[in-house]
C-alpha cells in the first residue's frame, strides 16, 4: 500500500504540473487567460454536481459489471481485506487525479485543438488520439491487450458526449472518468474478486481489466449511447 501512495503522490504532481503548462500553452499561443475555464474546467456549482453525480455513475457501472459477472458465475467474491477503507480512500484519489488530468488533456486541450481545424470529426478524432495514447507500449504488450482498444475507444466517446451533454463543461466526464476508475481500483487492488475462468479472458477481459473484455465493452456502450442520447 506504501507504493500505492508514492503512485498517487507522483500522480498528483505530474498533474500540478500538467495545469500550470496548459495556462502557459493558453497564455502563449491562444492568448487566453484564463484557458481552463474555456476548456471546461471552473469551480462551479453546476461543476460540482456533475462531478458527483458523473462520480457516482462511474461507480455504480463499475459494481454493477462485476455484480452481473458474479451472478453469472463468472468470478467469486472474496474476503474482504482488513485495508479495504484505505483502500477505497487511496482509490478516491488516485482516480479524482486521474480523471481531472486526463479530461483537462484529452477533453479540454486536445478536443479544443482539434475542434479549431476539423469540427465535424472533432470527435471520434479526440476518441481515437485517446484510445491511441492508452497503447503507447511494447509492441508485445500492445498485441496482448490488443483486445482492451474497443473499451477504451468507447470510453473515449463516452466522455466526450459527456461534455457535449452538459455544454462544454467537464465535470461531468472527469466524474464518469474518476468512479470507472475509483470502482475497478477498489476491487482490482483490495483483492475482492478471482475469476473462476468458465468464460474466456475475451469475455471478462485480458489482464482482468473488464475494459479488455466483451462484457465491459456492453455496459459501456449501453452508458455512451445513453449519454450520447440524453445531449441530442
Amino acid at each position: 500500500h506504501d507504493a500505492n501512495l508514492v503512485t498517487i503522490l507522483t500522480m498528483v504532481i505530474l498533474y500540478v504540473e500538467v495545469i500550470l503548462l496548459l495556462r502557459v500553452w493558453g497564455d502563449r499561443v491562444h492568448g487566453q487567460s484564463h484557458i481552463l475555464r474555456y476548456y471546461g474546467f471552473e469551480i462551479t456549482r453546476l461543476n460540482g454536481v456533475d462531478l458527483l453525480r458523473g462520480l457516482a455513475t462511474g461507480l455504480i457501472t463499475t459494481l454493477l459489471l462485476f455484480g452481473t459477472e458474479g451472478a453469472l458465475g463468472w468470478l467469486v467474491w472474496q474476503p474482504q481485506s482488513i485495508f479495504l477503507i484505505r483502500i477505497i480512500i487511496e482509490g478516491l484519489v488516485s482516480a479524482l487525479a486521474v480523471g481531472f488530468a486526463e479530461e483537462l488533456l484529452f477533453r479540454g486541450w486536445l478536443f479544443d485543438e482539434l475542434q479549431r481545424d476539423y469540427p465535424t470529426s472533432v470527435v471520434w478524432a479526440t476518441a481515437i488520439t485517446f484510445a491511441v495514447a492508452h497503447f503507447i507500449k511494447p509492441l508485445a504488450e500492445i498485441i496482448r491487450t490488443l483486445t482492451q482498444f474497443p473499451g477504451v475507444l468507447m470510453l473515449g466517446l463516452l466522455l466526450v458526449w459527456a461534455k457535449r451533454w452538459r455544454r462544454g463543461r467537464l465535470g461531468l466526464s472527469m466524474g464518469l472518468h474518476a468512479g470507472l476508475v475509483w470502482g475497478y481500483y477498489i476491487i482490482n487492488v483490495g483483492q475482492l474478486i478471482r475469476y473462476s475462468h468458465t468464460v474466456p479472458d475475451w469475455v471478462t477481459g485480458v489482464n482482468n481489466n473488464p475494459l479488455g473484455g466483451l462484457i465491459g465493452l456492453l455496459f459501456l456502450s449501453v452508458l455512451a449511447l445513453w449519454v450520447r442520447q440524453r445531449g441530442s
